[in-house]
């Protein structure tokens, strides 16, 4: 989309493969701390969507310190090059962050006001949208975006979900009411695109759709779009404690956001309700 509105794009990789003529790709290291200082020729802007996969693999004490470093040394990086570059031009930092700043949070509105949560998916955005920050320290207008559940078929937490659901064998998880916050893949992009264009957006924005529903409605309503129905029991607490130890945040922490203020900058979100962002992406 970036490239279609006419912006020259560089990318960041452990492994460049410039197999796209129309963006050009440069190496960096983030652990040993080396970068392309020639990525950052002309850029006037950054969008840092770093980070390893909170749920691939389970939370022991060395694949915390890798989803936590992965985010803020790669943030710590950047800034370091574009302090000690003199001819350095990059003037806006758009980062991402992530709803997990808030933690569980049961029924509570949840704004860019709120204090962070408790817990390691809180402790790990705290960290993330500190290491942003140090950007703005150099002068640079930061503008950190607290992303909800990303619905899209090609990949993230939604095939995950309805494969079961698709196969006849869903089920709601916990008590079901913990609030998911989530945001079509389309309004997502445009948020992104809409951060780097508005000059007057800076700080955290909740990014997420303006009607969040509970794990329970969602399940149902991926279940209505595969016309198949919920028929096993939830799965208790206990047993998804057992199963998944201090992961089981990622399934039971109830999140629900209000993007007010990212609305109040002109955004609109194509689809705020979730019959119809299923609905776009199935069929």
């Amino acid at each position: 989309m970036l490239l279609s509105q006419g912006n020259a794009i560089h990318i960041l990789s452990r492994k460049p493969t410039n197999k796209n003529p129309a963006v050009k790709e440069f190496g960096w290291d983030v652990e040993n701390g080396n970068i392309d200082e020639r990525s950052m020729e002309g850029v006037d802007a950054i969008i840092h969507l770093a980070g390893e996969n909170i749920g691939a693999k389970p939370w022991t004490k060395k694949r915390k310190h890798t989803i936590i470093s992965s985010r803020t040394k790669s943030l710590e990086l950047l800034c370091k090059v574009i302090k000690t570059r003199s001819d350095s031009r990059v003037k806006t930092l758009i980062s991402a962050s992530a709803v997990g700043y808030y933690g569980d949070r049961e029924d509570e509105i949840l704004t860019e006001n709120s204090d962070p949560g408790t817990g390691f998916l809180a402790d790990t955005c705290v960290q993330w949208e500190q290491s942003a920050d140090l950007a703005a320290a150099l002068g640079l207008r930061v503008v950190k975006l607290r992303t909800g559940v990303v619905l899209a078929k090609e990949g993230g937490a939604l095939p995950k979900i309805a494969g079961p659901v698709k196969s006849g064998f869903g089920t709601i998880l916990g008590s079901g009411k913990q609030w998911m916050p989530w945001v079509h893949l389309r309004d997502a992009v445009h948020a992104y695109a809409h951060a780097l264009s508005n000059e007057q957006m800076e700080g955290a924005y909740n990014l997420s759709s303006p009607h969040p529903v509970t794990n329970k409605a969602f399940t149902e309503n991926l279940a209505a779009i595969h016309r198949k129905s919920i028929w096993l029991p939830n799965v208790p607490d206990l047993a998804l404690r057992i199963a998944l130890g201090e992961m089981k945040a990622i399934v039971l922490s109830s999140n629900r956001t209000d993007s007010t203020k990212l609305q109040n900058t002109g955004f609109n979100f194509k689809y705020q309700f979730l019959p119809e962002a299923l609905h776009n992406l199935y069929g």
